[in-house]
């Protein structure tokens, strides 16, 4: 999708208003003032939602139309926002808690990428800290799931509709469209659906190690066969300890 464009940063702000993983994720960080990093962050919303309850917030995201948006929600002043891709991230901070929010994680679409993601939260994080990110189970059929949902109507009287446009193995790219009183505007999305055993496997190959896998924001264990999420929790493999 072009999160560069103005207008698609703002229709996706619409889109996705706080949910049950923007709950899970305060939750996570705790009660306590933490450091925490959102690679990816898009809008801002959990980066905003954070920076209220007095946590150090750093808001990665390389799209500038995205960071636009978040800069304008309230408590933005008290977020840094940084302009970059998750896999290019370098800072001299270290981090409690660091995050990837609303399946951005599904956006890496190589492994290589993928990897350098989890090690640049390796890097970034302080020896007790945490990272924590979701992305869809697998083993649903979430294409026929969403070329069977219905079309939905955001404020403003804007209509968005999905339309699957190829499977190919572990990725699904598909097409949204917002249609409004005065205009439509399309985008395209490749989104990539690796097995628990992938991403287990690469999170061992970054140095750190999986603690806990959710099956839901619920906190439910992980079930291959019914969970829609994979949540993992993740730390500072013992072996890699400097």
């Amino acid at each position: 999708m072009d999160y560069r464009n103005p207008q698609i940063a703002e229709l996706y702000d619409l889109a996705n208003p706080p949910a049950q993983d923007t709950d899970f994720y305060l939750a996570l960080v705790g009660p306590h003032a933490r450091s925490v990093l959102d690679l990816g962050c898009g809008t801002g919303t959990l980066c905003c939602a954070l920076a209220e309850r007095g946590h150090r917030v750093t808001g990665v995201d390389p799209a500038a139309a995205m960071l636009a948006v978040g800069r304008n929600k309230p408590r933005a002043e008290l977020v840094e926002w940084v302009e970059s891709a998750a896999q290019s991230y370098n800072s001299d901070k270290r981090f409690d808690l660091i995050v990837m929010t609303g399946h951005a994680f599904q956006t890496l679409l190589t492994d290589s990428d993928t990897l350098a993601v989890l090690q640049i939260m390796r890097g970034h994080l302080r020896e007790r800290g945490m990272v924590a990110f979701e992305t869809r189970n697998p083993h649903l059929d979430w294409a026929g799931q969403w070329a069977a949902r219905p079309p939905r109507t955001l404020p403003g009287q804007i209509l968005e509709t999905l339309k699957i446009t190829c499977i190919d193995g572990e990725f699904v790219s598909f097409q949204t469209s917002y249609r409004s009183p005065h205009t439509t505007l399309t985008t395209n999305s490749t989104l990539r659906f690796p097995s628990q055993e992938h991403v287990e496997a690469l999170i061992g190959r970054s140095g750190l190690e999986v603690r806990e896998v959710f099956g839901n924001w619920n906190r439910a264990p992980f079930d291959a066969a019914r969970s829609r999420e994979m949540i993992f929790v993740a730390g500072i493999a013992e072996r890699s300890r400097s």
